[in-house]
């Protein structure tokens, strides 16, 4: 059976690009922090990388310091201490959502740009009375953006959703603002993140960040969202209960979240697994637990429908063939369901 991965904001699979740029990196033996023509070698490559990232991103090289993925990235709010004001908008990835807490210290607002289970994309708010925090890893590559516009102190991002390695990924600090190191010791990532540097990652987060961008630009997401609307409006013909979350909204070119209450969105998944198609309910985080959407919640829906969710997450090379192979999949387990309880 040949299986159709549609889950593309869980992980996108590893680019040809950033395999060969990983695959190139091994061969340097240098420690990125040795004076010696190894180490600056690895350094060489590591400065090289940022460059790339910062010009997916839209900000300064300097202000890219790499990490081991968003979540990290995104611990720097726990470093401004337990007094912090942290508000963090309640459809936000679970990696902001717990850094949540309210005190007299310092004023932090943390959001994501696009929210990796309905595909909806927010646009920053820019606060004078507080500082801003925006998640990209699901925007980055798919829709346009600049952090240097954005008014954002801070941003975060993975490489994995840009087609890049698992295990890599960015904090992006404004030039000039001052926030607390991630981790202490021998002051790697200009005294912001210590430890040595996953060089290999980096390659691959840099050549996978290069060739989304391009893409970008090249206005190859707009093929995506032709096939996301396809799989929609078959959706809805096929099934005119099921409710099509932030249909009408900005959203990105390759998410589809629906929702069809009374079939729960874990037994979708499995059932549409068995079939030989990938999808997901909720967020790669908590799709394995079984509960429903806290973003759907938030977003006024009833605990029915929010636990009747499943996502369904496009990559450029997904074709019309796998996405209406997909919904005559769905659409067979969704009229059983029916005619069983019915």
């Amino acid at each position: 059976m040949t299986r159709v991965y549609l889950d593309h904001n869980a992980t996108t699979p590893l680019r040809p690009q950033a395999r060969a740029a990983m695959i190139a990196a091994m061969d340097l033996v240098g420690n990125p922090s040795s004076v010696h023509a190894e180490g600056r070698a690895a350094k060489g490559l590591i400065e090289a990388a940022r460059a790339e990232v910062a010009a997916a991103v839209g900000c300064k090289p300097a202000e890219v310091v790499f990490t081991s993925g968003a979540t990290e990235a995104a611990a720097v709010l726990s470093r401004f201490g337990a007094d912090a004001d942290i508000a963090v908008a309640p459809t936000s990835h679970d990696a902001l959502w717990a850094q949540r807490r309210s005190g007299p210290g310092p004023r932090i607002h943390a959001m994501g740009l696009a929210n990796g289970e309905t595909g909806v994309v927010t646009e920053p708010q820019p606060d004078d009375d507080r500082l801003l925090l925006v998640d990209l890893t699901q925007a980055v590559g798919r829709v346009p953006f600049s952090f240097a516009w954005s008014g954002a102190a801070m941003a975060v991002l993975s490489a994995h959703k840009l087609g890049g390695p698992k295990g890599v990924g960015a904090l992006i600090i404004r030039d000039g603002r001052e926030t607390p190191a991630l981790l202490l010791g021998g002051g790697q990532e200009m005294g912001r993140r210590s430890g040595t540097e996953n060089i290999i990652g980096i390659a691959g987060f840099a050549a996978a960040a290069t060739a989304a961008q391009r893409e970008l630009s090249a206005g190859d997401w707009v093929r995506v969202a032709q096939l996301r609307n396809i799989l929609e409006e078959t959706i809805e013909a096929e099934s005119p209960d099921t409710i099509l979350v932030g249909k009408g909204m900005d959203r990105l070119p390759n998410t589809s979240c629906f929702a069809t209450p009374g079939w729960k969105g874990e037994t979708q998944v499995m059932a549409l697994d068995l079939a030989g198609f990938a999808i997901s309910a909720g967020s790669a985080c908590s799709s394995g637990k079984v509960r429903e959407s806290r973003v759907l919640r938030a977003m006024g829906y009833d605990a029915e429908v929010a636990s009747s969710a499943v996502r369904v997450s496009l990559g450029l090379q997904s074709t019309e063939a796998e996405i209406m192979a997909f919904v005559r999949a769905w659409s067979d387990r969704c009229h059983r369901i029916r005619a069983r309880v019915a």
